[in-house]
């Protein structure tokens, strides 16, 4: 299996959610504030897109993907789809994001090969450690605390647990998810700063604000990224 040539530099990592995202003027129209507010402050890079629509089919799903492609490649932001691997190949996308219940990581790396990136979803300091194990690029663990869009998957884990999670990595990259917010976003630097997370990852608090650009500009500087 060939082994990634690419590594997440990323800190924060946007969740789509185009029906959020319809007050502040559709989905592509809230990831260009975004990215343009995370320019006011950061080099390219900082943040990085997955494009989660779970009830799109394909030729909708692609469209999409190329129309945030378009857009994350002023910024420098790699975009990644979630569990489509025909979808990301064919718009060119900087990578994939497993569920679960999707591709293994060792397959989905035979088919995109080592110069896209591989995140995983995680809800266990087990399935951490299978995912570093496997080769995954990053995960993203949660929920942290209530999300404020998605459905739980289960009760909130709290801090004590994704710091058991980022022992689990074995070095690989650790986002948090899971009711992100300025205080909250915090909490994790804080953390970060003995524990080593990478960052974190956030639906509602940037695609259900009606201001994207001032909402990630906030997690940024909450994240002692300035």
């Amino acid at each position: 299996m060939p082994e990634s040539q690419v590594a997440p530099r990323f800190r924060i990592y946007l969740i789509t959610d185009r029906k959020l995202a319809a007050g502040a003027g559709g989905l592509a129209a809230a990831v260009k504030a975004a990215l343009e507010g995370a320019a006011e402050l950061e080099p390219p890079g900082a943040v990085a897109v997955q494009l989660r629509e779970k009830d799109l089919e394909a030729r909708e799903l692609y469209e999409l993907a190329l129309a945030l492609k378009s857009v994350c490649q002023r910024f420098g932001a790699p975009l990644l789809v979630n569990d489509r691997l025909d979808v990301a190949l064919a718009a060119g996308a900087d990578g994939v994001h497993l569920s679960s219940t999707s591709f293994t990581v060792p397959d989905a790396r035979t088919l995109l090969g080592s110069g896209r990136l591989i995140g995983v979803s995680t809800h266990s300091v087990e399935e951490v450690s299978a995912a570093a194990t496997a080769g995954a690029d990053f995960a993203v663990f949660g929920p942290v605390y209530a999300p404020l869009s998605k459905g739980s998957y289960g009760a909130s884990k709290g801090l004590d647990a994704l710091k058991a999670a980022v022992r689990a990595t074995h070095g690989m990259p650790l986002y948090a998810l899971g009711g992100m917010n300025v205080s909250r976003a915090a909490e994790i630097a804080e953390l970060a700063s003995v524990e080593r997370p990478c960052g974190v990852a956030t639906i509602g608090a940037v695609f259900g604000s009606a201001d994207p650009a001032a909402a990630v500009r906030s997690l940024l500087r909450s994240f002692n990224l300035r």
